[in-house]
């Protein structure tokens, strides 16, 4: 019996050390948001003032010292985040996650932006300010390495830290950059459907805008199958799990339209939800320079900022800027291929990828002057040709360092606007608002022609020479508008053309969002920062109820039951909005996903079908073929029976309708579109169902749907509800009438540390559409501040 004591009481004491030393261990673990620090270089002490939500605000000397400190504290809270962004386009992940991450290092290294980099970085002028401030930026965040803690996930993983290089900046911006690009989720699929069905199945996928959409206006004074290419592309996109960028909203408005004659601005970038989230803010300090911004994980100059002088921000142009080339190669030198002056030799490069708990992989890459071949990093390609990609990003070597740099130091309105030429991908709509009250738009990209005689939207012959068929663009030719008579620019995703008139091939948003911007932009002149917070999470569909009343005259009411016709009348007056209590919603995407499944399915199988009804290709379509009477798509090729409209409606409603009942009852009041519509935020390491809880954030019930502004975006997976994927990244609204108290919101919080207070602290203002002020006036930021950290020189 002693014995026992003795025991019990030796295993109590170990107990209590062990939850000691995890104590002190977690509280090693995490951000210092107090005290003081040593940092090499410095020329003289830097104060950093947290405020209630982990932004920092840094007060330095000179600007060189302020992005030291800023490398240091955007590490301190976002490491692992930077760590991962940096591996994707120099195809670096599977030294972490083994082979699993093979397919992802393969095609980001056949792609070539590491190589870009290469070359972009031998050529660096390391006396221009830019390169300066990015060196000290860096400095600053190895300086975390050496002095701070190791973040959990290399503890779990196994991994160690190394230095940061200018290297690693250029990659993380080609990656995001690759992440906009749409041609790869959709031109494969709509060449394999014309190869195989015909050109009259192309007809009803409405691949040009609608000239009767709303446009953003300008103002100046064989049988092979290309599927696979597609589908490829979009599961490595899921499988990575970091922040893809999928859209985007912005307004700006000129004192004409305010109550307080200042302009006022906002600006949603979408972006796929994750943790951490993309954007770390950062207020930055100097007596010649100052900046509130939102970072990219490793990357000095924030893309979207604001100070006491202007504003910018960001949406996506859709413009598209890539293109997939069938080549032909010699049949007597397969290391040849075809031109239209004869046959060329391809270039090629060895690449190695270091997988964890594995050999090293090498393999080579071929490339024509389009591009890289991509048959050897996309397994389930059919075709026997060659398939290379040209994507003007890695064509064209430009510095996008020094393009971030010029963005955040301008001058006036004329001296921003000079520097946009040398935005040429990813596509951008950039957005401006100043407090001189100018306001301005530009559509920036490196826009070009295409003089064959194809579809943009299809894979073409790579025999012709690259230069003989695509004519670089001048930017003047881009679309803009700069101080409207009609007093705002605003940006949603949708169609715009040329300053001569010109259609620009793109991606476009349907103009669902864009509508209904417009339609209450419209409405009144006197425009205040509470009017812009109720707008910004507005959740009305300007378009859905017509979609709607086309078709309900087809369902075969005689084929349902009295309970059906019931939730079919319901539906046919619900006005369009996403409020999470309400289960319209919830009864029309079901449907929706019904009707797309029973209509693609037959033709395109169903993993492309997936794919395709997740596309801003079908989300663009639905609203026009749904209101088709006729369409070659709506008869099922594997049956005898020709099928009808009538047939695919009516079967489609009570598919949805008898899955409702079947997953929630037979009550619709149990159909909220909270149940199926849930917002939770993915770190990478929260696929381990052991760690799920501990590194995701979330699930959280959430109003907002596809493309009304309010753009919380989900996937049609055909599980029993609509996981939510991407949204508003950060909710911005600068008002140069009060400027010092412009306000936002992140969906998580500002630091990916799990053992910050500030982890997940703005998420439940996030889903319930609210606000924080983003603070610019330092005796208030001073007052407020719940932390100070001082480092010295």
């Amino acid at each position: 019996m002693n014995f026992l004591k003795k025991s019990l009481k030796l295993l109590g004491i170990l107990i209590v050390l062990a939850a000691i030393a995890l104590f002190f261990f977690i509280q090693h673990l995490k951000p210092d948001y107090n005290g003081e620090k040593n940092l090499d270089g410095l020329s003289d002490q830097v104060t950093v003032y947290y405020d209630s939500y982990g932004i920092p605000h840094i007060y330095a000397e000179t600007e060189a010292d302020a992005y030291k400190t800023l490398g240091y504290v955007h590490a301190q809270d976002r490491f692992w985040q930077m760590e991962l962004l940096r591996r994707i386009a120099s195809g670096r992940l599977s030294e972490i996650f083994g082979e699993v991450s093979l397919p992802n290092d393969r095609f980001f290294l056949n792609v070539g932006i590491h190589k870009q980099t290469e070359r972009i970085v031998s050529n660096l002028d390391k006396n221009q300010p830019y390169y300066k401030l990015t060196e000290a930026y860096l400095q600053g965040v190895n300086s975390f390495i050496e002095q701070g803690p190791t973040p959990i996930e290399y503890y779990i993983l196994g991994l160690e830290k190394t230095p940061f290089t200018i290297e690693d900046v250029f990659n993380t911006i080609g990656y995001m950059s690759f992440s906009f690009v749409m041609a790869q989720k959709t031109d494969p699929i709509v060449s394999s459907i014309k190869t195989k069905y015909g050109a009259e199945y192309i007809e009803d996928l409405f691949l040009d805008y609608p000239e009767s959409a709303t446009h953003i206006k300008n103002y100046s004074k064989s049988s092979e199958d290309y599927a696979a290419i597609s589908n490829h592309v979009n599961q490595l996109f899921n499988q990575v799990g970091i922040p893809v960028f999928n859209g985007s909203n912005s307004w700006v408005l000129s004192g004409q339209k305010t109550k307080s004659n200042q302009v006022l601005f906002a600006n949603d970038p979408h972006i796929a939800y994750s943790q951490p989230a993309v954007w770390f803010e950062a207020h930055i300090s100097t007596p010649s320079y100052e900046r509130y911004g939102y970072h990219i994980g490793g990357v000095p100059f924030p893309l979207l900022s604001h100070g006491k002088d202007y504003a910018t921000g960001l949406t996506m142009f859709e413009n598209d800027d890539a293109d997939f080339y069938k080549e032909e190669l010699n049949p007597e030198n397969k290391l040849q291929y075809k031109t239209n002056t004869g046959w060329e030799d391809l270039k090629s490069r060895e690449e190695t990828v270091y997988v964890k708990g594995s050999d090293p992989i090498t393999f080579t890459v071929y490339e024509t002057h389009h591009g890289p071949i991509i048959n050897n990093v996309v397994p389930s390609i059919e075709t026997q040709s060659p398939v290379s990609l040209y994507w003007i990003y890695t064509a064209l070597d430009r510095n996008m360092i020094e393009t971030t740099y010029h963005m955040n130091y301008s001058k006036d309105i004329n001296d921003f606007e000079s520097h946009l030429p040398a935005l040429h991908a990813p596509g951008l709509n950039v957005m401006y608002g100043d407090a001189q009250g100018n306001i301005g738009w530009w559509a920036s990209a490196q826009l070009y022609e295409r003089l064959d005689s194809n579809h943009p939207k299809m894979i073409k012959e790579g025999v012709f020479d690259k230069d003989s068929h695509l004519k670089m663009l001048p930017f003047s030719q881009n679309p803009k508008a700069v101080n409207p008579d009609w007093g705002y620019v605003y940006s949603a995703n949708n169609a715009t053309k040329t300053i001569d008139g010109t259609k620009i091939p793109g991606y476009y948003a349907p103009e669902n969002r864009a509508k209904r911007i417009v339609e209450l932009l419209d409405q009144k002149n006197d425009w205040t920062l509470e009017d812009f917070k109720q707008m910004i999470v507005d959740d009305t569909s300007a378009v859905l109820p017509d979609q709607i009343q086309a078709l309900i005259p087809s369902v075969n009411r005689s084929e349902l039951s009295e309970s059906m016709i019931q939730s079919l009348e319901d539906l046919s007056t619900w006005k369009g909005d996403y409020n999470k209590d309400s289960y319209n919603p919830s009864l029309f995407h079901r449907w929706e996903y019904e009707f797309l499944k029973a209509t693609f399915e037959d033709e395109i199988g169903s993993e492309t079908t997936m794919n395709f009804i997740n596309s801003h290709l079908s989300k663009k379509l639905v609203a026009p073929l749904m209101k088709k009477d006729a369409s070659v798509w709506y008869n099922n090729i594997h049956t005898e029976t020709i099928e009808d409209k009538s047939t695919i409606v009516t079967k489609s409603f009570k598919a949805a309708y008898e899955s409702l009942v079947s997953d929630y009852g037979s009550n619709p009041n149990d159909w909220a579109w909270g149940k199926l519509h849930q917002l939770e935020s993915p770190h990478a390491l929260g696929s381990v169902k052991a760690l799920r809880s501990f590194f995701n954030v979330g699930p959280f019930p959430i109003s907002g749907a596809r493309e009304v502004i309010n753009a919380v975006n989900f996937r049609y997976t055909g599980e029993d509800y609509f996981p939510v994927n991407g949204g508003p990244s950060t909710r911005r609204i600068i008002d140069f009438s009060d400027i010092e108290h412009s306000v936002s919101v992140l969906p998580t919080g500002q630091s990916g540390n799990p053992f910050s207070k500030h982890y997940d602290d703005q998420a439940k203002l996030y889903v319930n559409g609210e606000f924080r002020q983003m603070l610019l006036n330092k005796e208030e930021i001073i007052e407020n501040a719940t932390g100070i950290l001082i480092f010295n020189e």
